[in-house]
């Protein structure tokens, strides 16, 4: 059996259909997944073994330039890559109108979910065979039933339970082949005097969801006092700049060379646990297993969290979290000395101190 399976983007939901490929390799041993993604998540799906095909697309970088050549060539190359295969279905695992448009080019049925259960519920009708999927679950969850649903075999126990996906005892497994990630594995992501290596996953895309680059500073002092070895990866200009301001003279932490996903996924895997706020790359440390201890205020760990059982979440307490904004009505709020002594900008963070953190973390080994 021959699925093209459509999952675009963001880092994260890419992550997280991971465990639903897993499930269906398990459950339909013939099976095979061509995957449709976005360029720069190209190399995600290659790494599990039960794809057999990645289909590159380029929508964010399209829609800028809709009607220049190159967009026109990379489009006729899309639909050829299509044609040139034969599916059983098409499997839109995003549920967006643009994820619709995309299955459609198949010309084959399209499976997806309902008009009740879809981020977009218009996209359903695009579907020859809709899903209902309670919404209010953890989205892995969610993509598990999806798949357990659409391809007709029985949801895995341990996809059954009530709880949030965060610290299960039985984690389910993302499949991921860490050999296919580099060929070699270069010296630099090599632990060789037994340090602990703690990395930093400091970047994200809202500005609310940022720990306050003082809270980072002090969290690399304690670590690195207590002999840890601190690394800070980046992928953005604003990310290195941050990076270099909590790094700055403090021994013991390290800012590292930009690394392709390929390169950070090494770099994770070889650490002893991550810290890291809301973001994709505290997704790809869950499914290396790497123990990882994940920051929330404004976002909600029971739907989006990390998934896996050496995964750690504190999430703040402060009365409008979560919010779910890009934006904090509250910027600029400097709490009283007994909260703490340093001030930030988005005031729900205040809970989350940095000797907190590090009291947690000290023991992720």
């Amino acid at each position: 059996m021959r699925i093209l399976l459509i999952k675009t983007s963001s880092l994260g939901d890419v992550i997280h259909a991971l465990p639903a490929v897993t499930d269906a390799a398990r459950a339909v041993p013939d099976i095979r997944f061509d995957w449709v993604v976005e360029e720069a998540f190209a190399e995600i799906p290659a790494w599990h073994p039960a794809v057999e095909r990645v289909v590159p697309v380029a929508l964010r970088r399209w829609r800028q330039r809709p009607f220049a050549r190159t967009t026109r060539t990379e489009w006729k190359t899309f639909r050829a890559a299509l044609d040139a295969a034969s599916y059983d279905f098409v499997l839109d695992a995003q549920g967006l109108i643009k994820s619709a448009w995309l299955a459609v080019k198949a010309h084959v049925p399209v499976h997806g979910l309902d008009f009740r259960s879809a981020r977009e519920p218009l996209a359903s009708l695009a579907y020859a065979h809709r899903y209902a999927v309670p919404w209010g679950r953890h989205a892995v969850r969610r993509l598990r039933e999806l798949f357990s649903a659409s391809l007709g075999y029985p949801l895995p126990e341990d996809a059954k339970g009530e709880g949030d996906g965060v610290g299960y005892a039985n984690a389910v497994a993302y499949g991921l082949d860490c050999t296919r990630m580099l060929p070699d594995r270069t010296s630099n992501t090599e632990m060789t005097d037994g340090t602990p290596r703690l990395v930093f996953l400091h970047g994200t895309t809202w500005h609310t969801k940022h720990w306050p680059e003082s809270y980072w500073r002090e969290l690399a002092r304690l670590a690195t006092q207590a002999g840890w070895e601190v690394r800070l990866p980046w992928g953005s200009e604003t990310e290195r700049e941050r990076a270099q301001q909590i790094a700055k003279d403090i021994d013991g932490a390290r800012v590292l060379p930009r690394l392709p996903l390929a390169g950070l996924a090494v770099e994770l895997a070889a650490a002893t646990a991550c810290v890291g706020v809301d973001s994709g790359l505290g997704h790809l440390a869950a499914a290396l297993d790497v123990p990882t201890l994940s920051l929330f205020g404004p976002t909600n760990p029971g739907l989006t969290g990390a998934w896996g059982h050496r995964q750690r979440y504190l999430a703040t307490d402060f009365p409008c979290a979560p919010c779910l904004r890009k934006t904090c009505s509250l910027r600029s709020f400097d709490p009283n000395a007994s909260a703490s002594s340093l001030s930030i900008d988005v005031p729900c963070f205040v809970r989350l101190a940095p000797a907190r953190v590090w009291e947690i973390l000290s023991t992720m080994r």
